[in-house]
């Protein structure tokens, strides 16, 4: 028989529209599975109970006088939305992963958290992530290690691992995530989800956490494709004063229409090696890409196997934006020595870099931009999409990526594990993970898609043809 957390997102919504279903029942129903597995999957830092049952007596009343007076309801109203511990939401402790900040309580909403709240879902909580968002796995001083549902004894993935654990796992129908290298697609690879970061400026990042680097933006993890994209829809928007603005879908559109729509036939770039000196790529995760490559010759696209060359200028480019945004988080006074050993790392290396050096490796990261939307992808003539592995290899076990004794061992243990996924926060294009494929451990392994500046809309028609073909909702992990 089948359970509440076994519907989509989109399904809860309608029942909830249609009166089938209280928003209340269904916040009960996620407390209750969150009581019960989340000393195991680590997906929260923080439980909002008390405001999730008034969130949900508020959208329960809202949705009985919808049907009422004939009135529309947002699509998802009265769905739990938790909401990843880096972003703020006014009243609730927000530690991004740090004891520095374990008694931090902001006093605003991000623009992301406001606007799942005029969306009228659900807050169930913050979830996991690790300090600062710095690494790709989810381990911090404050909460147990966010597992995968698939097998606990490995990671989640990094930084949103605390939303992919709590979706994966049923504990939360879809989450709010954010991604600055990766964070949305790796853990969606590791829990089998589909994630999606979306273009540069395409969500704000305001009113006080503004990344000017470009590099973060928040966005949806959800078991399919329809799910994350009206997630996409109520965050998507940008407000004044935001450093970037992505182009907008035409009037009318939103990008939920997008899963409906026929993507034709796209040529599309299949990159397998990774572009770094020594970083071998996992056969699970090749044989992942092979198989894509298969099936998208079977929908009538026409992939391209591409080499780029190996060049790590980039890489080191990114290391230096990135240790520059570390040095730049507000940590209070005698907060520093309570900091993890990457995170001081980081922050030192930071400290070091010149004001013209991190304007340089800022202006490598836009001529790359150009360089793609130009060369490899001008619309009409070029690549539709990019095909690659998501990461090198399957999800690690817990701790095998941390190297507190050695941090700057650490770091470049996190840059070989993924290879791929920062290239497009230094573009700003917009990529997607799927999960189309489970090793012979049973373990899920996601394959990413990229496209142009702006073009979510082709990633999320093709992503839900190829959910089509060959779905993955069904695949439940043993906790479910």
């Amino acid at each position: 028989m089948a359970e509440l957390h076994d519907l989509t997102a989109l399904e809860q919504a309608e029942e909830i529209r249609s009166g089938e279903l209280s928003p209340v029942e269904l916040t009960e129903h996620y407390l209750t599975r969150i009581d019960r597995l989340d000393d195991t999957l680590g997906a929260f830092l923080t439980r909002t109970p008390a405001i999730a049952r008034k969130q949900a007596a508020e959208a329960e009343s809202e949705a009985v006088a919808a049907r009422r007076d004939g009135r529309a309801l947002p699509p998802l109203h009265g769905v739990p939305v938790p909401v990843k511990d880096l972003n703020q939401v006014a009243g609730v402790r927000c530690t991004m992963g740090s004891a520095a900040l374990a008694d931090h309580v902001p006093d605003v909403d991000d623009h992301v958290a406001a606007a799942l709240r005029r969306a009228g879902t659900v807050l169930l909580g913050k979830t996991n992530t690790p300090e600062f968002g710095l690494p790709c796995y989810t381990e911090n001083a404050l909460a147990p290690p966010a597992r995968t549902p698939w097998d606990p004894t490995r990671s989640a993935g990094g930084s949103s691992g605390g939303a992919a654990a709590a979706v994966a796992g049923g504990l939360a129908p879809l989450a709010h995530a954010s991604d600055g290298g990766g964070s949305i697609r790796i853990p969606a690879s590791a829990c089998g989800l589909f994630g999606i970061k979306p273009s540069r400026g395409r969500v704000s990042g305001g009113p006080v956490l503004h990344d000017v680097t470009g590099l973060s933006t928040s966005g949806p993890l959800a078991r399919t494709v329809a799910d994350a994209a009206a997630l996409l829809d109520v965050m998507a928007g940008t407000r004044p004063g935001d450093p970037y603005a992505a182009p907008s879908l035409p009037p009318g559109e939103t990008f939920a229409g997008q899963v409906r729509r026929d993507p034709g036939s796209l040529r599309i770039a299949v990159l397998a090696r990774a572009p770094l000196p020594d970083v071998e790529v996992h056969p699970d995760c090749r044989t992942a890409v092979d198989e894509t490559v298969t099936l998208l010759g079977e929908l009538g696209h026409r992939p391209e196997e591409l080499s780029f060359p190996v060049d790590d200028r980039i890489l080191h480019a990114f290391t230096r934006v990135w240790s520059v945004m570390a040095a730049n988080r507000p940590v209070p006074p005698g907060g520093e020595e309570l900091l993890m050993p990457l995170t001081r790392y980081l922050r030192a290396r930071g400290r070091d870099v010149s004001g013209t050096a991190f304007g340089s490796s800022l202006y490598a990261f836009r001529a790359l931009a150009q360089t793609l939307a130009d060369e490899l992808m001008p619309p009409g003539t070029g690549y539709d999409v990019i095909l690659s592995p998501t990461v090198a290899a399957p999800p690690p076990l817990v701790g095998a990526l941390r190297d507190d004794a050695d941090p700057q061992a650490e770091f470049a243990a996190i840059g070989r594990f993924t290879p791929f996924t920062a290239f497009y926060n230094a573009t700003g294009q917009p990529a997607v993970s799927v999960p189309l494929h489970w090793n012979a451990e049973g373990l899920p392994i996601g394959v990413m898609l990229a496209g142009r500046y702006g073009d979510e809309a082709t990633l999320i028609a093709l992503s839900a043809q190829l959910e089509a073909a060959r779905p993955w909702a069904h695949r439940k992990p043993p906790v479910w």
